[in-house]
C-alpha cells in the first residue's frame, strides 16, 4: 500500500514538473527559442517573396510567436542600451550630411522676444518657460536600422522588391519603403565578439570578418545561430567612442573593419537571418574587395536582394564585458515619412 501511495506521489510530482516546465520553458536550462519561420529557404535565404507590394521584406518573418519566444530571453530583468550619444561632432560615414543641434526658444529668448502672450506674468506667475530645439541632422547618424530604400542599383536605381527611383523616388523623401515601414524589431539577439576571438580591443583595420570566424566565436561562446536571429558582430570600434565620437582619425580605422559578403551569405542563406548589424557605421568591410561589382557589396546583397534590414553603430561593449551573447532584441525606429533610416535609436538588449 505504502508503496502504491509512494508510486502515485512520485508520478503526480512528475505531471506537476512538466506542466511547470512547459509554462516555462526557460527552467530547463537551455532556453527553448525555436519557432517555426515563415518564407527563409536553406541555400536561398528571403528574397522578394512577400508579393508586389511588400515594404518590409525578412522582418516579415516575426510573428507572435517569434515574439514571444525572445521575450523568453529577458528572465534576469538585466537591460543594456545599445545606443550612443550623438553630436555635432561625432563620427559618421563620410557620405551623410553633417547635423546640427540649434536652440530655437529658449527661457531667457522668450522672455526678450515677447511673441507670446501666454507667458505674460498676469497669466504666468509662476514664470513658467521651455527649451525647444530644431534638428538638422541625417537620417543615417548614430545608431540606426537602414531602410529597404537606402541603397539602390542599376540604371533604374530600384531598390528592394523592384521599386524604382522614377516612380517612388521624391522632394520629400522616399515614398516606399522608407523608416515608417520598419516594424518594431522584436526577436532572439545573437552577439558574435569577434574583437574578443581574437584577443584584441579592436579588429585590425579593414578586416573582413568571415564564415570561419562565424563559426569560431558560436564554438567559442557556446551558442547557435537559428532561423530568424537578429545577429550582431563586435569589432570593437565603440570601445573607441568616447563620449560622442568625436576622434574622427582613432575611429575611421576601427571602422573600416567588418563582415564581407561572403558571410553575409551565409548568415542569411544558411541560417535565416532576419537582420544583421554591427557596431561600426557601415557593417561591412571597407574597402570593398578587389573584383566587387560594388562599393557596398553586403548592402547591396542584404538591402537589395534580401530584404534583409542592416543594423549600424550598436554598442556591444556591456554585452561584452558580460559574455552575454544571446538575448532579447528590442529596436524601435522613429516614423519619420520618407526619411531611409530609423536613426539616433536607443534598442536595447534584455536578459
Amino acid at each position: 500500500m505504502i508503496k502504491r501511495r509512494d508510486c502515485c506521489v512520485a508520478a503526480l510530482s512528475a505531471l506537476v514538473v512538466i506542466a511547470w516546465l512547459s509554462a516555462h520553458p526557460q527552467a530547463e536550462g537551455k532556453k527553448q527559442t525555436s519557432t517555426k519561420i515563415a518564407g527563409w529557404k536553406r541555400d536561398v535565404g528571403w528574397g522578394w517573396i512577400w508579393g508586389p507590394n511588400d515594404e518590409v521584406g525578412a522582418l516579415n518573418a516575426m510573428n507572435a510567436g517569434t515574439t514571444k519566444a525572445a521575450l523568453q530571453l529577458a528572465d534576469q530583468g538585466q537591460v543594456y542600451d545599445l545606443g550612443i550619444t550623438y553630436s555635432r561632432n561625432s563620427y559618421k560615414w563620410p557620405g551623410h550630411s553633417p547635423g546640427e543641434i540649434m536652440t530655437y526658444r529658449t527661457p531667457e529668448g522668450t522672455s526678450r522676444q515677447k511673441d507670446h502672450d501666454f507667458i505674460a506674468p498676469e497669466v504666468n506667475s509662476s514664470g513658467t518657460r521651455w527649451h525647444s530645439c530644431a534638428l538638422f541632422i541625417n537620417d543615417n547618424v548614430a545608431t540606426q536600422i537602414d531602410g529597404l530604400a537606402h541603397v539602390t542599383v542599376g540604371k533604374d536605381h530600384h531598390w528592394y522588391n523592384g521599386y524604382k527611383e522614377a516612380e517612388w523616388g521624391g522632394d520629400f523623401g522616399v515614398r516606399k519603403c522608407d523608416a515608417t515601414t520598419i516594424p518594431p524589431v522584436i526577436g532572439r539577439g545573437v552577439m558574435l565578439d569577434i574583437a574578443g576571438l581574437h584577443g584584441v580591443r579592436t579588429l585590425p583595420p579593414h578586416y573582413g570578418i568571415s564564415p570561419k570566424d562565424v563559426d569560431n566565436a558560436t564554438k567559442a561562446q557556446g551558442i547557435r545561430l537559428r532561423p530568424g536571429d537578429i545577429v550582431l558582430f563586435r569589432t570593437g570600434t565603440l570601445s573607441l567612442w568616447g563620449k560622442d565620437g568625436s576622434d574622427h582619425p582613432l575611429l575611421a580605422d576601427a571602422d573600416s573593419a567588418g563582415i564581407t559578403l561572403q558571410t553575409a551569405k551565409y548568415l542569411v542563406e544558411k541560417f535565416g537571418a532576419i537582420m544583421v548589424g554591427s557596431d561600426t557605421s557601415g557593417l561591412e568591410v571597407a574597402p570593398a574587395p578587389e573584383g566587387s561589382d560594388s562599393f557596398i557589396p553586403v548592402h547591396k546583397y542584404l538591402l537589395v536582394e534580401q530584404g534583409v534590414h542592416i543594423a549600424e553603430f550598436h554598442y556591444l561593449e556591456d554585452l561584452a564585458k558580460d559574455k552575454v551573447y544571446e538575448f532579447c532584441y528590442v529596436g524601435i525606429t522613429n516614423k519619420i515619412a520618407g526619411s531611409t533610416a530609423g536613426f539616433t535609436m536607443r534598442p536595447l538588449a534584455i536578459r
